[in-house]
């Protein structure tokens, strides 16, 4: 890897784009280096991932909705869209598809100076892989490029410490995907990142307070802007420059300002794209930093059965990084992550709930655990609301810490009881997780998948897709519109599509 200095230039300096940020990804997405087996494994794997929470997620109302604006736009060649037949405008399959994958919060993630989703690159690589006639190889190079550059800026670029959301660096890490994807050269490339950036900086109000429906769209919004930024930069049109590094562009204006210097990590020339191998996916519905709590609070559940009664507990006390204390915990001072009528998508992201929850339950379940009875029960919302966050240095510290076998993101809990007698236990990592006490391989990914899809898709359709999900590598273009599914018969006729403009 070499590390790139990115800050801001003047206008009266000129600065080349072959100098620029989004000139040094394009070369990367233009890199013609062989994808090695073990990305290429991981990459089926992240397939049927986001094939499953997909899957999960057909007959709930945001991800309805998008199907139904991308059933108004059909179009040949076209791309699939989970749930139904049919071929559509690849952009709006995109759309769809990643409201899909990212409504329940259930799919990989990476985390280091930014939080991501690189996953979210998946329905934009794959629609536009659909409708151009691409190969099952064509398809991993580009999801390959997706990863690495999202991981990438992750790994240098904080956008939440100025109240940016997450998705700014989805845009160029799709477009650079979609570039390498159709083979596309590297200025017409550069051009779509700095589009592809321009339009997807958004402000992290969507993750703050009570939080809507948006969070699901938010991410398909930036796949739907790589789609478009390709296109229009395919047909000639430019981006604004330098989109990083300008007197009035990103590092500028939206990040530390004209001062700022980041150093950013890109892989060599003829250096492999190994960036997915540094993400994780997640066992549980939940924000990812929950992932390790949940399965605290199973353990402390199984070992402690008394715990489940909530009148034996005086208080709860989690002490964790400064990410889980401010975001999902609460130091993020919010009300409404104490508030048992709160969204599903506010739910998945107040560390109190899921806590209280996972330790009376003993389980985390991607609807029972955030039925609105569920939350509302007498007992959990005693509990819940003497469940507190304290940021720990050392917590905080593990949690930036660039060693893999270091890195943490989890902490510790102390539970006071009633008698005055206190349980004290720590976690580290999710038992997903690569360190984690379960770590999730193939046989645990097609497990997933076949538990989402249970009821929702026919025996025969579960099994259509994972034998060619697992086959992707070779599969050709014909092949490769198959890599959608079909919902039971009628199971969508009781969830029609509201209507809008279209």
């Amino acid at each position: 890897m070499k590390l790139h200095t990115v800050r801001t230039h003047p206008s009266c300096e000129n600065l080349p784009r072959e100098d620029q940020l989004a000139w040094k990804i394009a070369e990367v997405a233009t890199d013609p280096v062989a994808v090695t087996d073990e990305v290429a494994e991981m990459i089926v794997n992240r397939v049927i991932d986001n094939a499953a929470v997909a899957t999960a997620s057909l007959t709930r109302a945001p991800v309805v909705a998008a199907r139904a604006q991308a059933h108004d736009h059909p179009y040949t060649p076209g791309s699939t869209v989970f749930g139904f037949g049919g071929r559509y405008s690849p952009e709006w399959a995109a759309w769809a598809n990643g409201v899909a994958v990212r409504e329940l919060d259930y799919h990989d993630t990476f985390l280091a100076a930014e939080y991501s989703h690189p996953g979210d690159n998946i329905p934009p690589i794959l629609a536009v892989a659909q409708h151009a006639g691409k190969s099952g190889g064509d398809l991993i190079r580009g999801i390959a490029t997706g990863y690495e550059i999202q991981v990438d800026l992750v790994k240098a670029i904080s956008l939440h410490a100025h109240k940016i959301d997450h998705v700014a660096h989805l845009g160029p890490s799709a477009a650079a995907g979609i570039g390498t994807l159709l083979g596309l050269d590297t200025a017409t490339i550069f051009q779509a990142i700095g589009q592809a950036l321009h339009t997807t900086t958004a402000t992290r109000q969507s993750r703050k307070g009570e939080i809507s429906t948006w969070k699901a769209y938010a991410p398909a919004f930036a796949g739907k802007m790589a789609v478009e930024a390709v296109d229009r930069a395919m047909r000639g049109q430019t981006s604004p420059t330098p989109i990083y590094e300008g007197e009035d562009g990103v590092i500028a204006w939206l990040l530390d300002g004209p001062d700022a210097r980041y150093e950013v990590p890109l892989p060599e020339a003829g250096e492999a794209k190994r960036g997915i191998l540094d993400t994780y996916t997640k066992e549980h519905s939940a924000e990812y930093q929950a992932q390790a709590w949940i399965d605290l609070a199973r353990k402390l559940h199984r070992e402690y059965p008394a715990l489940g009664d909530a009148g034996t507990i005086e208080r709860v006390i989690i002490r964790t990084s400064h990410h889980t204390h401010f975001v999902i915990g609460s130091g993020a001072n919010d009300p409404q992550k104490y508030d048992p009528k709160a969204s599903r998508e506010t739910l998945d992201h107040s560390i109190p709930y899921i806590f209280t929850v996972a330790l009376q339950d003993g389980e985390w379940n991607h609807e029972r655990s955030y039925s609105p009875e569920r939350a509302a029960r007498p007992d959990t919302v005693a509990l819940w609301n003497r469940v507190v966050t304290e940021e720990d240095p050392e917590w905080t510290r593990r949690y930036h810490s660039t060693d893999p076998a270091e890195k943490a993101f989890g902490g510790s809990v102390a539970i006071t009881l009633t008698d005055g007698s206190t349980i004290v236990d720590e976690i580290a990592v999710a038992d997903a997780h690569p360190l984690g006490a379960r770590p999730f391989a193939r046989e645990q990914y097609v497990a997933k998948f076949r538990t989402l899809a249970d009821g929702v898709l026919e025996p025969t359709e579960i099994e259509r897709f994972l034998d060619l999900a697992q086959r992707l590598p070779s599969l050709g273009a014909d092949d490769l519109s198959g890599l959608t599914v079909t919902a039971r018969p009628g199971l969508l006729a009781g969830f029609p599509g509201p209507k809008g403009l279209f």
